[in-house]
């Protein structure tokens, strides 16, 4: 009696680790954020899938389509920091930083991305440039979630997508605090902002893309050039562990 009255202890204890367990996991499916952006109504639809990786930590990002030729064509989505101008940490004065939220000038926030939508580059603050549309812009997911939105292209036609992404102050071996000492934009970025990108053929029967880094922006915003070397980039490749994109 004794060995059946632990052995039905054992089961019932076994019974309830399971479902705590899938609790936990339902739990987490749950709190995945699902964000809908939409500037356009026009071609394919595009649900992104954005995994956190281990050095996520409330990264700026932006989100774009270009044609083939690399022209830049609109924005899908960028978070609400650079969209508003209004930053974590405001500027008190250059290179001084409050700790609560104020308007403040990052240059080399997402430099690619400002170079590429305007020849008026006005990086503080972009909707000095053109009102970004709230459609498009929402706070930063604190970690993995889903994007639906449409492409904004002729249904059929092929296109690039393209993503900056950048995290204040992840210094590294290389980009260090001291590297470039009396540049002030440099010290709110770090590890400069990474750029991904693929391409997109809504004919063809592949359904999911994944976005790839294929280089970095100038590390304090100076111009618009892709930098293709990031051999010197290390914990800013692991913001996000996968970038999925799927297209109907």
């Amino acid at each position: 009696m004794k060995i059946m009255h632990k052995i039905l202890i054992g089961i019932f204890l076994s019974m309830v680790l399971i479902g705590c367990s899938q609790n936990l996991k339902k739990q987490k499916v749950e709190e995945i954020e699902k964000i809908k952006a939409g500037a356009s109504e026009t071609g394919n639809d595009l649900i992104f899938q954005f995994t956190a990786g281990e050095s996520h930590n409330h990264p700026t990002f932006v989100i774009w389509v270009e044609d083939l030729e690399g022209n830049f064509q609109h924005t899908l989505y960028v978070t609400k920091s650079v969209s508003s101008g209004i930053w974590g940490h405001g500027e008190l004065e250059p290179g001084k930083w409050k700790d609560k939220p104020g308007k403040a000038v990052r240059t080399a926030s997402l430099p690619y991305w400002f170079h590429k939508r305007s020849d008026d580059y006005l990086p503080a603050i972009p909707n000095d440039i053109d009102a970004i549309p709230d459609a498009i812009t929402s706070a930063t997911p604190k970690s993995d979630f889903y994007l639906h939105t449409k492409s904004g292209m002729e249904t059929g036609q092929k296109f690039r997508i393209l993503m900056e992404v950048n995290q204040t102050w992840d210094w590294n071996d290389y980009w260090h605090n001291n590297k470039f000492p009396d540049d002030i934009d440099y010290k709110s970025s770090c590890q400069p902002a990474l750029v991904y990108a693929v391409t997109m053929d809504p004919n063809s029967k592949l359904s999911e893309y994944y976005l790839n880094p294929i280089g970095h922006s100038h590390y304090s915003g100076d111009d618009g050039l892709l930098y293709t070397d990031i051999s010197t980039i290390t914990t800013a490749l692991k913001i996000f562990d996968k970038i999925k994109v799927i297209v109907k």
